[in-house]
């Protein structure tokens, strides 16, 4: 069986992490991680270095994000060796534009009999802000506080050069702006794994 690592990628608060659990629920054989699990260490880097908590700042940048996911990204490789499925929640939203980083996960993967799927979240950027505000965590003050430069950064562009026509399951659009959309998106993503797992048993 070819194994996968499943990436359910977008920018913040386009609903991944209720999308990232909600498959992993109805996947079979399936570990979850979530980069966010690693914000309590990220935040007591924070502390050590006597620096404001801002997800946003060059010190984190320079010092924190990459690490991140380097890290989470070790965690799932560890783990395909004892289940068939990873799913990582995390935006991931420049190392999926960056096919050079691509393309070193996937020769990674085949080394565990695995292939990469990516999930987008496809979410208006309206509707983004509204759901930031709602969940009311302190890792989006900054972007709230300053939305109008933080919006124009984000990329909401479907990765398309993640898109090979003869892979059925490299990439998959989930469409998050409503109760209809999530329904549809979810149906279709989950038969599409569940058939692309069948065939390579």
């Amino acid at each position: 069986m070819v194994k996968k690592l499943i990436l359910v990628t977008s920018p913040p608060a386009c609903g991944k992490t209720y999308i990232s659990k909600a498959l992993a629920e109805r996947l079979k054989h399936v570990v979850y991680l979530d980069k966010d699990t690693l914000i309590t260490l990220s935040k007591q880097i924070f502390i050590v270095a006597n620096e404001p908590y801002n997800r946003s700042s060059d010190f984190f940048e320079e010092n924190i994000r990459n690490y991140e996911y380097d890290c989470v990204v070790e965690l799932a490789l560890e783990a395909l060796r004892y289940d068939d499925i990873v799913l990582i929640n995390a935006p991931f939203t420049r190392e999926i534009r960056d096919m050079n980083y691509i393309n070193q996960l996937k020769d990674k993967l085949k080394e565990k009999n695995a292939t990469l799927v990516v999930v987008w979240v496809e979410t208006e950027p309206d509707i983004v802000h509204k759901r930031m505000i709602e969940r009311n965590s302190d890792r989006d003050t900054w972007k709230l506080e300053h939305w109008d430069e933080y919006i124009a950064d984000c990329n909401f562009a479907i990765p398309e050069n993640l898109d090979d026509p003869a892979i059925k399951d490299d990439l998959l659009i989930f469409k998050n702006n409503n109760d209809k959309e999530f329904e549809a998106s979810m149906q279709e993503c989950l038969h599409i794994l569940e058939e692309t797992m069948e065939l390579s048993e």
